[in-house]
């Protein structure tokens, strides 16, 4: 599959951020025997991939800004283009060792997100969506699925994490959620959500709380993928409320009814 210039760039340098990552993920998975943890490894892990992709995209692409989970806001020279990036989305799982995490970079140009790239560096399953180009897994074109009904659907979701104040909340969602559908499913990252509602493996997702970088790739995956995604309002808000519903044109308005802010 022919790839962009840009595209290129982001493969390239999440292809390098994921080794690094496969390789502190082995030793994560021996220091599960140790009473300390792997904690403080699992961190310097995750700003070890987090310095080594904007590195790469630096070099590439000179004078781009960026948004990055640990760094935050890196102004550059050219203030119409952004990398959003999240080098580990699914730490938890990958500090007990559970192979489901992912880099995720997404390229926003004047405010409009043009390029993303979602990458689970364990089963080596890459996600790419360029605007207008579709999106693809590997080499094998995406669509959502094709179940228009939520009691056929199975719905990934997130659960707050220990410490936050929408517990209530998310239960009660989850159970009126929980009622309509056929399934209901929380593995960890929602850039790997997303990429997976993009595959047409889950039916539809939703979630709160989140930030710009968990997300940002995994919009333009669903879009491309022929999905409709939104925030909990129903506006195209998503990167800045933290909020978002995600499915095929009916899957995403009949979630978007039961969990409408």
């Amino acid at each position: 599959m022919p790839r962009s210039p840009v595209m290129q760039v982001m493969v390239q340098a999440v292809t390098k951020a994921g080794r690094a990552l496969r390789r502190d993920f082995g030793e994560v998975e021996q220091l599960q025997v140790s009473m300390k943890g792997p904690g403080d490894f699992v961190s310097a892990a995750d700003k070890r991939a987090e310095e080594l992709l904007h590195a790469e995209l630096s070099r590439a692409r000179p004078g781009y800004s960026f948004l990055m989970e640990e760094r935050g806001t890196v102004a550059g020279t050219d203030p119409d283009h952004r990398w959003i990036v999240d080098p580990l989305d699914g730490t938890t799982n990958f500090l007990h060792g559970i192979p489901v995490f992912a880099i995720s970079v997404a390229l926003e140009r004047s405010g409009v997100i043009v390029a993303g790239v979602v990458f689970n560096p364990v089963t080596d399953e890459l996600y790419t969506a360029e605007r207008g180009g579709g999106a693809f897994m590997n080499d094998r074109r995406l669509r959502v699925a094709a179940r228009r009904e939520l009691s056929d659907s199975v719905i990934a979701t997130g659960i707050p994490h220990l410490g936050k104040a929408s517990h209530d909340r998310f239960r009660e969602e989850l159970a009126v959620v929980q009622a309509k559908v056929s399934g209901v499913r929380r593995f960890g990252s929602a850039a790997l959500d997303l990429a997976m509602t993009a595959s047409g493996r889950f039916d539809g997702f939703w979630e709160r709380n989140l930030s710009a970088w968990d997300i940002a790739a995994g919009v333009l995956l669903v879009r491309e993928a022929g999905g409709f995604v939104s925030d909990a309002a129903g506006h195209d808000n998503m990167l800045s409320t933290g909020t978002i519903v995600a499915g095929n044109e009916a899957i995403h308005g009949q979630l978007l009814k039961l969990v409408k802010a």
